[in-house]
């Protein structure tokens, strides 16, 4: 009955206060139920399924919080993603809780921590699979080119403002020289007759995926969803990953996901895979993303995203298999290998060094 009685623009106030009071602006929640088609021939849920749930409830926390503030109605475009390990399988039949926290604004960015929590229902057994940071920008409802300024938020001390900070610049470098490596030479990925090469080689692997971007996978700005890149990303580097080994196979890991440039609806997207680099248990697949604007063919095709995936191989009982050796032709692959390597050993040292801490 009050907001009966309340002019226009007082109710609109209240109502924005009152959702605010019970919903927050920096934390969100969603949950939903694996089902059968987010999985694969064994039940292991795939991970660009979980990928694209996890950039779908940061979009979500992102867009509330940038629209906080008057002006510009606007909505939050994915930028870039952490690297991002998935530390359990998850399973047909499990609920995933995906939660989502905003912990750090810069003036024109958003840093979202993402934790996703398997549930059995059955059980009741439940488990954290993923932690996950993503970037986001809010691009304006009315003008696709302009960033609108984020509101900042309250830290809780001035030590937690200074590592968001600190973390903010680093990834701001790592985009920086990530683009610069891939530049805008579109390097293709050719399909060889496999029967003709040479098993586990880079050649014997690699794959290819096209796909026409339509309407249900974009945003309302009419460009594609971070989430559904990720997905297409993270099947092609599946395809790769069971090509090189002819086992069950799962995602252990993402580094670093780069979007250096959005695609349009009407595009087309050739996300390409190969393997640069194998462990005793993992493999390393670099996966870039290029589009092809049809309708605006005089721009040209251009590289759109890049990131690294690493795979495990798993027997029937989701047990670790040890991976064939990649055999290398040729000093680029070489090259390649041993930049594989070097992550490898480094994010090896990190985990040892957060086990630690933990301990």
């Amino acid at each position: 009955m009050l907001l009966v009685t309340l002019n226009g623009a007082m109710r609109q106030r209240l109502f924005h206060l009152l959702w605010k009071q019970n919903w927050g602006t920096r934390m969100s929640s969603t949950s939903r139920i694996m089902r059968p088609d987010d999985a694969n021939i064994v039940g292991n849920v795939h991970g660009g399924t979980i990928l694209k749930m996890i950039e779908e409830a940061g979009c979500i926390i992102g867009t509330r919080h940038c629209n906080t503030q008057s002006g510009d109605r606007c909505l939050a475009a994915l930028a870039r993603v952490e690297r991002t390990d998935f530390l359990h399988p998850m399973f047909i039949g499990e609920v995933a809780h995906v939660s989502a926290e905003i912990t750090y604004t810069s003036k024109h960015s958003v840093e979202v921590q993402v934790n996703v929590l398997a549930e059995n229902i059955v059980t009741g057994a439940k488990k954290v699979t993923n932690k996950a940071t993503l970037w986001y920008v809010p691009i304006s409802l009315q003008n696709v080119d302009k960033i609108i300024e984020v509101p900042p938020i309250e830290y809780s001390s001035p030590e937690r403002e200074e590592a968001g900070k600190k973390r903010y610049e680093a990834q701001k470098l790592e985009r920086l020289e990530d683009k610069v490596r891939n530049g805008e030479i579109i390097m293709s990925v050719s399909l060889p007759d496999r029967q003709t090469k040479e098993p586990f080689t880079v050649v014997c692997s690699q794959s290819s995926l096209i796909h026409l971007v339509g309407p249900s996978d974009c945003t309302l700005h009419g460009f594609v969803h971070g989430g559904v890149t990720m997905k297409l990303m993270d099947e092609v580097a599946g395809i790769v990953a069971a090509r090189h080994c002819k086992t069950n196979i799962v995602t252990a890991s993402v580094d670093a996901i780069n979007f250096h440039r959005k695609i349009k609806k009407g595009c087309v997207i050739t996300v390409s895979g190969r393997m640069t680099f194998t462990s005793n248990k993992s493999m390393e697949i670099e996966v870039f993303v290029d589009a092809d604007p049809l309708v605006e063919a005089e721009k040209g095709k251009y590289r759109a995203v890049t990131a690294f995936f690493t795979y495990i191989s798993l027997d029937k009982e989701n047990k670790p298999l040890p991976v064939p050796p990649l055999k290398l032709e040729g000093e680029e692959e070489q090259k390649r290998f041993e930049e594989g390597k070097a992550r490898y050993l480094q994010n090896k040292a990190k985990r040892l060094a957060d086990k630690e801490r933990q301990q």
